[in-house]
């Protein structure tokens, strides 16, 4: 048995000394090879970069994996360190860096980013010799690295404006952060899935009968999508525009063992057919909601409140986009070249399956293409795929190592002390879950975003069952990442068992507008696949109806 409580055949010992946690909110299925490869020096190295650049006080987060599933530890900063990041953090305070770091992101790297994805995307790997195949899953690594560093160089950006304003206007108001929250609706339009490019598809869509006839048909998905792509009078090149922007970003997660959009086609089609025939994403009781926190924070602070909430919505944006323009669609490109090597290999009878191909590290791809005896068997590969889809995180105990005591802030300076409250509550409302006990018939979890709904439970364990999910259900599932958001207006609500406040499942729901309950620990264990729920995304509630 686990500390969890759960029958598992797997034993668990720690990766190294000091004090391990779970991931099961990004991680709540075992890694492949190739993504344990990857991870952890791309992860050690953008922590790293923001823990200095914000004057924290920790040297990076690194992450390990034991038995496939992520495990994470603080690393503390070096004594002789500790004046400089005092001196760091009251700067960052003082200039606002994280304005810096928008606009690096919005004006030179995420421009870039998405100009090395496309360059990467017009390679058709079906096409080339196993070589030239060999090297561009090469060259699709060094680019996945690069991504994974660039989302963890940015997180500090998207956690401390948003951290600070919660414990500010917590102490001043009292009020739960899911309340406050809820100020930051409409702050971050990717969240909800919107861009330009869908936009323009949604214009065009409905401008055009033949468009709707053909998205409304009973045809093949995929050729479907096609035949949309060909239409002429600008909508052929709508339709194009917003498949390519998203049709290879991994729908979830962020290993290339997830699918990315194209490969369920299904699912995009009845989303692009509810994004059509929908509304635009009210966020319009958002200014409501300010003024009503703003009335219950004391007079003297009200122009810090004003400022606080401007750096948090200002910020908030860059919290999903740094993964949606930058390792998700990366991870789909790399996944993208993977499978059409699984493919040849498939045809040559070298492999079982060509999605076995996924759990090869690189050097092994580069191996089996090459014909090389040092490659992993077929057999080795469907064995790992198997053992993948038949564990996941409530095997893995929480944390292995002893706990350090709580940081005692009181003996800090101003700055230092308010960037690591500002970090602690923002991480706090990302990584923790509900702790209330549930009922028979009532599970309680974090209460998201706000309302109620009544609907079909959809109990979807992995992205590939994504394409089961219809117009109106509710999504009960372990986790979501922000890539999800292409399916959003399919969603009646949104249930997870792992995350916070701040995890994305939470963010999309906000910003879509639909209710949401999170951390509720136990729902996809005790709601079935079909049964009719409540969702109370008010009080943090869901009730199974039959």
């Amino acid at each position: 048995m686990t500390p969890t409580g759960r029958a598992t055949d797997l034993r668990f010992e720690p990766p190294g000394p000091g004090f391990w946690e779970l991931d099961p909110v990004h991680f709540p299925r075992p890694a492949t090879r190739y993504w344990i490869e990857i991870h952890p020096a791309a992860f050690k190295r953008g922590t790293s970069e923001f823990a200095r650049n914000y004057g924290m006080l920790i040297d990076a987060l690194e992450m390990a994996y034991v038995n496939g599933f992520a495990y994470k530890i603080v690393r503390p900063v070096a004594e002789a360190e500790l004046p400089r990041r005092f001196q760091r953090a009251e700067e960052v305070y003082q200039r606002k860096f994280w304005r810096e770091q928008l606009r690096d992101w919005n004006e030179t790297l995420k421009p870039a980013s998405m100009k090395a994805h496309r360059e990467l995307q017009s390679v058709d790997p079906d096409a080339l010799s196993d070589d030239a195949l060999a090297a561009h899953l090469t060259r699709c690594r060094d680019h996945h690295a690069e991504m994974l560093y660039q989302h963890m160089r940015f997180t500090a950006a998207a956690i401390v404006p948003t951290g600070d304003f919660l414990a500010h206007v917590g102490d001043w108001t009292g009020l739960p952060p899911s309340e406050l929250l809820g100020l930051m609706r409409g702050a971050s339009p990717v969240s909800a899935g919107a861009s330009a490019q869908l936009g323009q598809l949604i214009t065009a869509v409905r401008q055009d009968p033949r468009a709707r006839q053909r998205l409304e048909s009973e045809e093949d998905s995929g050729r479907m999508l096609e035949a949309l792509r060909a239409l002429d009078r600008g909508t052929g090149v709508a339709v194009s525009a917003y498949l390519d922007l998203v049709g290879y970003r991994l729908l979830d997660g962020f290993d290339i063992s997830n699918p990315f959009a194209l490969e369920l086609p299904d699912a995009l089609r009845r989303a692009i057919r509810a994004a059509v025939a929908g509304t635009a994403v009210d966020a319009s009781d958002v200014e409501g909601r300010i003024a009503g926190v703003r009335g219950k924070v004391p007079e003297p602070h009200r122009a810090q409140f004003d400022e606080l909430l401007e750096e948090a919505r200002l910020t908030y944006p860059i919290r999903d986009e740094r993964g949606v323009f930058s390792d998700i669609w990366a991870s789909g490109l790399m996944r993208r070249a993977a499978l059409a090597g699984g493919r040849r290999l498939a045809a040559k009878g070298r492999i079982h399956e060509a999605a076995h191909f996924v759990d090869a590290g690189l050097e092994e791809m580069r191996a089996l293409l090459s014909g090389a005896d040092d490659g992993p068997s077929a057999d080795e590969l469907a064995k790992r795929s198997a053992y993948r889809a038949a564990h996941g995180s409530k095997e893995a105990p929480s944390v292995m190592g002893t706990p350090p005591p709580p940081p005692d802030l009181s003996g800090l300076p101003p700055a230092a002390a308010r960037m690591a409250r500002a970090t602690g509550v923002a991480l706090n409302a990302l990584f923790g879950s509900s702790e209330a006990a549930h009922e028979k018939h009532m599970l309680r979890g974090l209460a998201a975003s706000r309302g109620v709904y009544e609907g079909p439970a959809r109990r979807v364990s992995h992205p590939a069952e994504f394409d089961r999910i219809n117009k109106g259900d509710v999504l009960v599932t372990e986790s979501t990442t922000e890539a999800f958001n292409i399916l959003l207006p399919l969603l009646g609500a949104i249930v997870t068992d792992s995350g916070g406040l701040l995890s994305h499942s939470a963010i999309v729901a906000r910003e879509y507008g639909i209710p949401g309950v999170v951390g509720t620990r136990e729902a996809t264990e005790r709601i079935a696949d079909g049964a009719r729920v409540r969702v109370d995304g008010d009080a943090g509630e869901v009730t199974v109806l039959g």
